[in-house]
């Protein structure tokens, strides 16, 4: 999404098949984007820093341990003034199907340190069990 805009865009991926995947997607787009295997959670260890990331659907998978261990990594890996963009599920979803609510409260005391939280908005996730999607935190924070 951000290349097809012209932006210059890296995806980072643990999985080397969802890599591949976006490789291709990419490819048939005819658009330019660089794709690493990596982790999420220590993203100091690929060297470079960057404006802004992007994070649709991954915050919420992870424990409460993890939780404080990306914001870290995202720490080491975004510049400061950067900007992080996530969209998470929300404790507002109604329900116990899907991944573990996130509540706003949980994702100021993980960006506490490091960052200033711009806003906490709710919002919808597009899922693909249900055409009205699930309710969302679109979160904006920014690399202090």
């Amino acid at each position: 999404m951000a290349a097809e805009r012209g932006a210059s865009a890296t995806g980072i991926d643990a999985s080397p098949r969802a890599i591949r995947r976006a490789e291709k997607k990419a490819s048939e787009r005819g658009v330019a984007a660089r794709f690493v295997v990596g982790d999420a959670l220590d993203l100091g260890s690929l060297g470079e820093q960057f404006d802004v990331v992007l994070d649709c659907g991954l915050f919420h998978v992870f424990n409460d341990q993890d939780r404080a261990t990306y914001a870290s990594s995202l720490r080491a890996a975004v510049v400061h003034g950067g900007r992080y963009f996530m969209l998470c599920f929300s404790d507002l979803q109604p329900g116990d199907w899907g991944p573990r609510r996130v509540r706003e409260a949980e994702i100021e005391a993980c960006f506490a340190e490091g960052w200033r939280i711009d806003s906490i908005v709710p919002s919808t996730i597009e899922i693909t069990i249900d055409p009205s999607g699930a309710r969302a935190w679109l979160v904006s924070a920014t690399r202090s």
